[in-house]
Parts: C-alpha cells; structure tokens; sequence
C-alpha cells in the first residue's frame, strides 16, 4: 500500500487547496519533506492522523492527548484548525484527502482509495468522512455502518490502518524512546495488545473463539438441560461483562473529557484572580503550571508502579508457600529435561538385555538369579555412567503438579526473585520519591493559593466560588475514573472466571457426547487453529530476536553491548515482553540506557516489527536524527530508513536534524524532495524540488540574507 497523493485544503497554515505526491520512485523509498519550524512540518503529519481518526487521533500520541485537553476537548481544538485567512475571507470549512494505491480489499477490485475528512465550524461540530473507491461510493461502506460506528470510520481501520498500531507507522523519532520507558504493567499489557494486532497473533486468536462459540451451538445439542442452561448462561454473562467493561471505558472517556474542560476553565480563572491580585506575574504563573504538570507526571507515574507493586504484596505474604512451588517448578523442568534421556537409557538396557537373552540361549549352565539380576544392573549403571553422565537422580514418587510452559515459568521466576531480591527496595524508594513530589506539589499549591488572595470585592469572591466549584468537580471525576477503573479490573477478573468454568462445561460435555460429522469437523479446525496460533507465536518469537539483534548490531556503534534478545509471548497473546542480554548473559535494564541507545533500541524494535507485520504502510518521521552521535545518526541514514518500508516519509530541520553530509549519504535512496515555502504568516505551501538539487534551493530560499 503506497500514500499516492495528500491534499490539505484550508487546514492550519495551509491556505487554500495545496496537494502533494507522495509515490516513491524505482528502488528510492523515500520522500523528504522539510522547512523552518512554524512553517508547517508537524501541522502536516497531524493532518494525516486527523485524516484517518478524527476524534481518536488521541490515541495514537500522548501529544494529540496533551493538545486536545489543554484545548478543553476535541470540538475547541479540532475547530481552531481552520486557517485564520480563510476564516477572515468567510470560509468555514476545512479537508484534508488522502490518495491510496495497492489497498487490498476481498472481493473488491480497486486501483485507488481516497479518503477526505471535512469538518464545517458552522453547520456541524462532527466530523464529515468520505471514502472514495476508484471515484465512487461503495456499498461495503454501508455494509460495514453499524449503531454506533459509521462504515468509513470501520472501512480505515479493517483495510487501511488500525488505530491500536499506527503509532508504529506516525511517529516523532526523539519520542520513539518511550518504547524503551516501558516501566509499569498497565503500559505493559498496552503495548504488548499493539504487538499483538501488529504481528498478526490477534486475528488467529479472534478466529479460534469464532470457532469456539460454534461449537458451542452444537453442544447444546448433545448436553443434559442442566449443562445447556449453565452454557448459555455463561455465554450470555462473559458478553455483558464485555459490554459493561466497553460501557465503563466510554464513561471514562466521557469523564475525561468534562475533566479537560474544567481544568481549562479553572486555570482560566486562576490567571484572572492572579492578574486581578497582582501578586504574582502571569510569567511567574506559567512557570509554576508547568512545574506543577511535570510533577503531577512523574507523580501518576510512580502511583502506577506502586499500584503493580500492590499487586505483588499477597504474593509476597506467601513467600514460603512460592518457594515451595519455585523448587517444585525447578524439579519438574529437570524431570521434563530427563524424560528423554531415562527413556532413552531403557531402551538401550532393553536391547541390551534382549541380545544377552538371545546368547543365553546357547549355554550349557544356567546362571544363578541373583548373578543375572546383578549383570543387569550393572549394565544399567555402566550405561548411564558412559553415555549420560549428565543424567540426574530424581525422585521416583515425584508428580508434575503445574506443568508450566517455558514463558509461564519465567513470568513465574521472575516474580521470586523480584519478591527476593529487590521488592522491599523498591517499595521503599518509590514511598519515598512519592512523599517527597507530594510535598513539592502541596508547596507549589500553596504558592498559588497565596497569588489568588486580593482585595475581598464580589468580583473577586464569585471567581473563587467558581474555582472552587469547578476543582471540586475536577477531584469528583478523578475518584470516578479510578472508580471505573477498579470496576474494569473487577469485571476482567469476571470473564476470566466465566471463561475458566465454560471450558471445564465444554471439557464435560465433550467427554460425554458423541460428535456428529460438523461438531467433529469443528474441534479438528480449532485444535488446528491453536496449533497453528502456538507454532505461528514461537516462529514470530525467534523472528522478532533474530531481526531485533540483528538490526541493534547494525545501528549501535558498540558492536558486542548486546548479545542476546528474548521475546516471551504469553499463551493467549495478550502479554509481549522484549528482554535485552549483554556478553555476560545478564539482563540489560532498558532505563539505564543511554537517550542515543534508547532510541537505536526503539528504531530497531519498530523495524523489526513493521518487517514482521503483513501491514504495508508508509511510515512517517518527524524530528529524525535528534540526539543521535554522528555514528548512530550514519546508521539510521544507511540501515533503518531504506529498509524499514517501501515509502518512507521524513520531516528533518536542516542542519539541525539533517546535515549536509548526512543528507550527501541519505539522496541515494530519495525519490522526491519537497520545501514548506512560508508565503506570509497565515499561509505556507508545498515547493517541489529535485532530490539533487534540494539543498541548493533550500540555502537560496532560506540563507539567501
């Protein structure tokens, strides 16, 4: 799938209709678009999130998130992208189109898709969205409508991009370290579901329980009334419980939208009560916001790992209890280790035995029972001595209590020896850290306090009675949100149990039925669904190392840092963890690398990923080579961006971001070269410029003085 061409009409700084082709060029895979800040580079990139997701490009970046909540909400920040020239001319509305080729559809033949969003300031405070499929209306797109979902919204996502992974493909390379930042479970379990949809496991395990909830309908037809009943019911509660959870995630959207708007409007008062009291400048102000916004940060951040670490005290409560199980667990991996070897061993004493039994047959004495019975035990040993000396007694009566797989038994590990080795120090130290943001934060609070009190007049007085209506609101919708969040962990819990007692149903059910032709064709196909899930899992696995150590090699300027990866995939794919090993075969703890380091990391996880992924989609970059030593920036020029997809879109400040002797390295592999030409302060357009001669025209344009 290519971008073919973008139009951005009226949108921002971009006056009027301005189009750009995008297409890549014989074996150059990349296009390099680029101008002085505000001239309109960022503005671009948002443009195409805002394309393809409207009112959900906040979750594709936290920027987009942060941009939208100091707006208020999506209407006040979305409206304001009107640009301030056509707005003073009488215009109200403002587009932006997409232009797709080599978009695969089933069952539709298409050459190009065109996607256009249009939002009117007047006449609708929604999103407009078109999509074209070679010109015209499709009747997929009504196919695909549904309640509460309009069928263009349904159509980018299933054929275009999904929006859980297009932070793979729209990306601000100085941010990408965040991949690197991974620290609690909750962002865990967030990204490992990205991993998933990018790698292609959730499709297969969507499928599975496809099959699943049909064989279930023939169940029923074999079970007692009894067991017909329980499976209906617990259908019908792990699907209210979904749609529960979903309700409560639409709630907290909701009230996280009513939480921007009141933060907006109670800073909005706050600076009118410090202007009016002049106790402090609004300068002053600012500065004190912004300290207050990077310790609430760091505050939720440590509030998250605290919670995970909560989560670990009923364990730490039954240390004796895990270390039993973790011995167990040791002995059950060297029975599994041994199985093969002792059975291998009483093959050869049997064969043994066997051809000693066959020369027995042509003596003339008999031998003593006790002789025989002490030969062959001696051949037993001698043969476990010579050929598995490595072979370990164990236990004869010992039974395989957990039969953990390999991955569930290092989740398992590694919990011991955070319980062991560092829990208590941790906890201490987050405790600690907690305190000492809080007591910053209440100092800071004071601070403004102090700067709202003025002259006690009833202006001033109603200000203040509606701040504090408002931050009261505002401490209200926090304890709902975290509410609704205890409510989701409660009902996830829920459809785990549902689901665990429908298996035991469906394992009871199935030992006493007789299967008809369908019901024994439909187990067939799951049980080769899940083999496949499984070898499909632990190929991607050794693939994502391979490739994941293979570009870390080739972009890191310290060759042997890193020797191993580990990738471990949870059985029901909803949990992905990458574990970096150096030469000692120790593991790499990701935050103490460096921000050079993080960022190779993050550009070889993303190329990893996007090479794995069946996804063809352009990928766009904007701000590359930030905080890149000359080396790793070399690296990224010849290894990752020709190589990470076939149309590759950068978005660098010249000289800053992009050197003259980088771009000298990158121009091979440049099919087009575009500048923001600023034309006055409302409005920029789209230069064309030949790769060639792209940096002669970007010093006559810009370093002409």
């Amino acid at each position: 799938m290519y971008i073919k061409d973008i139009e951005l009409n009226n949108f921002r700084i971009y006056k009027g209709r301005n189009k750009i082709t995008l297409l890549p060029s014989d074996d150059k895979n990349i296009i390099v678009v680029s101008g002085k800040n505000g001239f309109g580079k960022t503005t671009f990139l948002m443009s195409l999130v805002w394309c393809l997701y409207g009112k959900q490009m906040e979750k594709v970046d936290e920027l987009y998130e942060k941009e939208i909540r100091d707006k208020g909400n999506y209407t006040k920040y979305i409206s304001g992208s009107l640009n301030r020239k056509a707005y003073e001319e009488g215009e109200t509305e403002f587009s932006v189109s997409i232009t797709f080729s080599g978009v695969k559809i089933p069952d539709v033949t298409c050459n190009e898709v065109k996607i256009t969003r249009i939002y009117n300031t007047v006449s609708s405070s929604v999103d407009k969205v078109e999509v074209l499929i070679d010109g015209y209306t499709n009747e997929l797109i009504e196919d695909l409508t549904k309640e509460n979902q309009a069928g263009e919204e349904i159509f980018i996502r299933d054929f275009i991009l999904p929006i859980e992974i297009a932070k793979f493909f729209f990306f601000d390379a100085e941010k990408i370290v965040s991949l690197a930042e991974v620290n609690s479970n909750s962002q865990r379990r967030q990204l490992s579901k990205a991993y998933s949809e990018v790698l292609g496991i959730q499709k297969y395990e969507d499928l599975k329980a496809n099959l699943e909830e049909k064989q279930d309908e023939y169940r029923r037809k074999s079970a007692t009334p009894d067991e017909k009943k329980e499976l209906s019911d617990l259908k019908s509660n792990i699907d209210k419980t979904k749609i529960e959870i979903g309700a409560f995630d639409n709630q907290i959207d909701e009230l996280k939208h009513e939480k921007n708007q009141k933060v907006k409007e109670s800073e909005d008062i706050q600076r009118r009560l410090i202007r009016d009291g002049e106790k402090m400048t609004l300068e002053e102000l600012n500065a004190l916001k912004d300290e207050q916004a990077k310790l609430d940060k760091k505050k939720n951040e440590i509030q998250d790992k605290l919670k995970d670490l909560f989560d670990l005290i009923p364990f730490a409560l039954a240390g004796d209890t895990l270390m039993n199980i973790s011995e167990h667990l040791n002995i059950e991996r060297l029975l599994s280790e041994q199985k093969y070897k002792q059975d291998d061993v009483n093959e050869k004493v049997t064969k043994i035995r066997q051809e000693i039994e066959d020369k027995k047959q042509n003596l003339n004495f008999t031998l003593e029972v006790k002789t025989r019975d002490f030969y062959e035990e001696q051949i037993k040993q001698l043969v476990k001595k010579h050929f598995f000396a490595d072979m370990l007694e164990l236990p004869e009566n010992i039974k395989v209590l957990h039969d953990f797989s390999n991955s569930e038994t290092n989740e398992f590990n590694q919990l011991v020896n955070t319980l062991r080795h560092s829990f208590k120090e941790i906890f201490a130290r987050l405790n600690t850290e907690y305190s000492y943001i809080k007591n910053q934060l209440d100092s800071i609070s004071r601070k403004i306090r102090d700067a709202e009190k003025s002259a006690e007049d009833e202006y001033i007085t109603d200000l203040r009675q509606k701040k504090d209506t408002l931050d009261k609101r505002i401490l209200s919708i926090d304890k709902e949100i975290e509410a609704l969040h205890l409510k989701i962990g409660e009902y996830n819990s829920l459809v785990k149990t549902f689901k665990q007692r429908q298996d035991i149903l469906r394992k009871k059910i199935d030992d006493s039925s007789e299967y008809s032709e369908k019901e024994q064709k439909t187990k067939q196909l799951i049980n080769k669904v899940q083999n496949f899930i499984s070898v499909f899992k632990e190929e991607k696995k050794k693939s994502l190392e391979k490739k994941m150590l293979s570009g870390l090699t080739t972009l890191l300027h310290k060759k042997e840092f890193i020797n191993r990866v580990e990738v471990d995939i949870s059985i029901n794919g909803d949990d992905i963890d990458i574990t970096l090993f150096n030469q000692s075969n120790r593991t790499i703890d990701k935050g103490s690398l460096s921000m050079g380091e993080r960022q190779m990391y993050a550009s070889a996880l993303l190329n990893a990923l996007v090479d794995e992924s069946d996804i063809e989609f352009p990928v766009f970059i904007d701000s590359p080579m930030q905080k890149f030593d000359e080396e790793h920036a070399e690296n990224i020029i010849r290894y990752f961006y020709p190589n990470v997809s076939k149309q590759v879109v950068i978005f660098p400040l010249i000289n800053k971001e992009l050197t003259e002797k980088e771009y000298q390295v990158l121009q091979p592999k440049v099919s087009r070269a575009y500048l923001i030409n600023n034309i006055t302060t409302d409005s920029s357009e789209f230069l064309t410029t030949s790769p060639e001669e792209f940096l002669t025209t970007y010093n006559e344009i810009y370093n002409a003085n």
